[in-house]
């Protein structure tokens, strides 16, 4: 091999890694955005799952109200309102804001439920609240994951040189899952 060729060699092996090396860069921290967007819609799904399951739960937790609480229409109307509203909802956005209402309409119906001893004592009630207890604990649990995802996610996104990679193939911002400025205060139970 002569001496022309040995360097035509190492020319073409260093453009070579200098080809490879960013492109496989870019692959890499690609293919980690899209595994963390996943996790983020995963971690969505879970929350879906969990809010279904007290969408499902609040007719008969209302219809039961409704026996002993005949006069108190306009909270078990706004409980009803707040539930279409998550039905009707078609983004992530739209979908938090609509259970942030109905996680207060529901507070507001528990105020209601405290003035009523004997409704508290029946035990279809009972079961009903721990049932929807235990679902806005669920809740809660799969709030917090999606927002480490999201977490995660974001700080990735930002982070340089993913930024320029992000910005490049149109990855955009996930949202948190928050709890409005009315629900972080507790409610008062007057009797």
């Amino acid at each position: 091999m002569t001496q022309g060729q040995k360097t035509a060699i190492i020319v073409v092996g260093v453009v070579l890694l200098v080809v490879l090396i960013p492109l496989l860069s870019l692959k890499a921290t690609y293919n980690r955005l899209v595994g963390m967007d996943e996790a983020v819609k995963a971690a969505w799904a879970q929350v879906e799952n969990q809010l279904q399951r007290r969408y499902d739960l609040i007719p008969n937790y209302v219809e039961t109200v409704k026996g002993y609480a005949k006069h108190e229409k306009e909270v078990l109307l706004k409980v009803t309102e707040a539930r279409s509203r998550v039905a009707g909802a078609g983004t992530i956005s739209e979908k938090i804001a609509a259970n942030n209402a109905l996680s207060s309409a529901l507070a507001r119906l528990l105020v209601v439920v405290e003035r009523y001893p004997e409704l508290k004592a029946n035990t279809n009630f009972i079961r009903l609240q721990d049932e929807l207890a235990g679902t806005e604990n669920r809740i809660a649990v799969e709030r917090r994951r999606f927002n480490e995802a999201v977490r995660a996610y974001n700080t990735k996104l930002r982070s340089f040189p993913t930024n320029l990679i992000a910005g490049m193939f149109g990855f955009e911002k996930a949202s948190f899952f928050q709890v409005p400025k009315e629900r972080q205060e507790v409610p008062k139970v007057k009797f």
